[in-house]
């Protein structure tokens, strides 16, 4: 089915330091496709200038939180940017990203194509190799030939249909996992899901995280 609107939604917890450059690749991404977008950004439980940052961008809804909880944040910017763009859930694409990441100009071009005969889509995600020690950055290239990422569910690049977002429940108010969650129960929905190392999302190289067992946690554990 043709969507006609995407929605961005992006989730961030004291994200001042890297908030413009995810949303300015944002702009970007934006920028190179046809169809109408819109951004909500969730300030959740933020105690910096994150709140100043989402604000300078004169296209984006930003709206504040205090769930410290991800998956409410990411449910919530749903359930507001829907009702803010007025749209039909059926002919929405979701595209799902997070607050210290930056995706390609490429990214939303990738998640229309997906959506051209799938329900839901799961993407890339790399980390700033510059940002990792020399052991942690030969560990993760040793670590992730080419299909390696295939498999792997991340909220910072997740991509799905309004409607089937909605039948399935949509984000549960979980701490971690959250994204892997909503996958498994689209799956078993049988909705389809598409994959694809393709136009990856770059992410924060940082070990210290905001969620717990998080990603961070995942680059920490790289060894030699």
């Amino acid at each position: 089915m043709t969507v006609d609107h995407v929605l961005i939604a992006v989730p961030a917890r004291d994200e001042e330091s890297t908030l413009a450059d995810c949303l300015r690749s944002i702009e970007v991404a934006r920028g190179a496709i046809a169809v109408p977008s819109s951004v909500v950004v969730v300030l959740d439980s933020c105690t910096d200038g994150s709140a100043d940052v989402a604000r300078g961008f004169a296209d984006v809804l930003a709206i504040e939180r205090d769930h410290g909880n991800v998956g409410r944040s990411r449910h919530d910017a749903v359930l507001v940017g829907l009702r803010a763009a007025g749209v039909t859930p059926s002919r929405t694409w979701i595209a799902f990203t997070d607050a210290d990441s930056s995706v390609p100009r490429t990214w939303l071009r990738e998640h229309l194509r997906a959506a051209r005969g799938n329900d839901a889509y799961v993407g890339a995600v790399v980390p700033q190799l510059g940002e990792l020690d020399e052991a942690r950055r030969r560990a993760w290239e040793r670590s992730h030939p080419p299909g390696a990422t295939l498999g792997h569910v991340h909220g910072a690049n997740l991509g799905v249909r309004a409607d089937a977002y909605l039948r399935v429940g949509g984000f549960l108010p979980l701490f971690v996992g959250e994204d892997v969650d909503l996958v498994s129960r689209l799956r078993a929905a049988r909705c389809a899901v598409a994959e694809s190392e393709r136009h990856p999302v770059t992410t924060s190289g940082r070990l210290v995280g905001r969620a717990p067992a998080g990603y961070a946690d995942y680059l920490r554990g790289l060894t030699p």
